[in-house]
């Protein structure tokens, strides 16, 4: 049996609790066509010591999006990304698999548990920040903010009572006023934009080769332009790197590194 038929298959905690019937499905369809070695780590700790004996076995990860992007980073930081093959069976709640199916993971546990075993390594640009982090599909410049939970009021005759008084006497709409930043944008050098032109945010995405930058500045159409590195500053901002929120920081670099690591997808 050759080492492409031997699998080292990583089940993430969360898909576990999510969608057991999932993961057993995923479990049965995988070993009846190759010799899987099945690890079941509680923590990311073990996570990461899986990921580091998995010797020459080729490495499945069954989890979301999240799991793929922890597995991406760990393997980025150890050196040992371009050195294997990934592959991913997609098993998370809704909303949780978006960067999977961009990437061309099949959707459903059976066709994506098949790919693994009959598709081929594919390799992908990635884009890595001077902190060692990833970003495998979108970057956003600043994270946006999660919409506000609106309380909910008690059915009593009060609540009635005021349902009924901002029902007659309901307040002019009011225009939404768009959050600003000021932000220093610079594609390969060159100046996108200044903080002193504020923008209402950056869209990023590796597309072969290049990060396709998007500069949308207020009460302007968007600046586009392709580079190899970003750098963007300015005061504190937060930014979203696929499901991940970090910062505060004030400066931060982007590069595409290209074909960076294989990740195993349909045969066209």
């Amino acid at each position: 049996m050759s080492a492409h038929d031997q699998l080292l298959v990583v089940i993430d905690p969360v898909a576990r609790r999510s969608d057991g019937e999932s993961v057993r499905i995923a479990k049965d369809v995988l070993c009846a066509g190759a010799e899987a070695k099945i690890c079941l780590p509680d923590n990311p700790e073990e996570f990461s010591r899986a990921l580091a004996r998995r010797g020459s076995r080729r490495l499945v990860v069954v989890g979301d999006d999240r799991a793929l992007l922890r597995t991406v980073t760990l393997l980025h930081r150890e050196r040992e990304l371009a050195d294997g093959e990934l592959s991913l069976v997609p098993i998370g709640a809704q909303g949780s698999l978006e960067v999977a199916y961009a990437l061309g993971v099949p959707r459903g546990t059976v066709p994506a548990a098949r790919a693994v075993l009959d598709g081929v390594a594919r390799r992908l640009d990635l884009l890595v920040d001077d902190s060692d982090g990833v970003v495998l599909g979108d970057l956003r410049i600043p994270a946006g903010r999660s919409p506000a939970v609106r309380a909910v009021e008690p059915p009593s005759v009060w609540g009635t009572c005021r349902s009924l008084v901002r029902t007659l006497v309901r307040p002019a709409p009011t225009q939404a006023v768009p959050r600003v930043h000021r932000l220093r944008v610079e594609a390969d050098g060159v100046l996108l934009s200044d903080i002193g032109a504020p923008v209402e945010g950056v869209r990023v995405r590796s597309l072969a080769g290049l990060a396709a930058i998007t500069v949308q500045p207020l009460s302007a159409p968007p600046v586009h332009a392709d580079a190899r590195i970003l750098t963007v500053s300015g005061p504190d901002f937060r930014y979203r790197a696929d499901a991940v929120v970090s910062g505060p920081v004030r400066r931060r670099t982007w590069t595409v590194r290209e074909e960076a690591w294989r990740l195993t997808l349909p045969r066209a």
